[in-house]
């Protein structure tokens, strides 16, 4: 899957690296060594997600749990939507590019009422 997304996806897409993560104090867990896995789901941009306190608050709080692994992630801009759409690829989350279909648990947060598109956009590419 991260091959298909560097290959095939982020050369062609605005902000490429909105959807790579690698932050300061991102955390990657290998999913066979977790009882749980949760994706945090965000229906806005990463720039918008991101600098919301609640997310990183569960992010946190999720991942400091040894049997959890939380990864993010945001609603894709429409030139990463129209290239998934195009490449037949599922969303994947900004850790491990594991596409949202594959985790036991999606949170979503919807902040305000014109974000709720964005929720169908998210669950239809993932």
């Amino acid at each position: 899957m991260r091959r298909s997304y560097r290959e095939k996806i982020l050369p062609f897409v605005q902000g490429p690296g909105q959807y790579i993560g690698r932050e300061h104090n991102s955390i990657t867990k290998d999913h066979a060594t977790v009882a749980a896995t949760v994706a945090l789901a965000f229906p806005d941009a990463y720039t918008i997600g991101m600098s919301h306190l609640g997310m990183q608050i569960f992010y946190h709080l999720l991942n400091r749990r040894t049997d959890v692994a939380a990864e993010r992630v945001f609603c894709p801009w429409q030139d990463m939507e129209a290239l998934l759409k195009k490449e037949n690829l599922p969303l994947g989350t900004l850790e491990t590019f594991t596409p949202v279909r594959e985790f036991d648990l999606v949170c979503l947060s919807l902040q305000y009422e014109l974000c709720a598109t964005n929720v169908l956009t998210l669950l239809d590419r993932a």
